[in-house]
């Protein structure tokens, strides 16, 4: 029995037409098969869900600007 086989995970298929996935392209079987990921991707059909953001909360107070100080300046 080689332990180190039983460790190793199992290739997972292309998630995009199911068949073993290669090397080159992994997790996926082709470029083709990354091609229309990608373009799922791009197009939008893929989204990670997000809250929408409260606009008023996420903003910062403007900082005030530093002033220049030079050596014969009174404080």
């Amino acid at each position: 029995m080689n332990i180190a086989n039983d460790n190793e995970a199992k290739p997972s298929p292309c998630p995009i037409c199911k068949k073993a996935a290669a090397l080159a392209y992994r997790p996926f079987c082709s470029k083709r098969c990354a091609d229309i990921d990608l373009g799922r991707w791009l197009g939008g059909t893929y989204a990670i869900p997000a809250a929408p953001a409260d606009d008023e909360e996420d903003e910062e107070a403007p900082r005030p600007r530093p002033r220049l100080i030079s050596p014969d300046d009174p404080e």
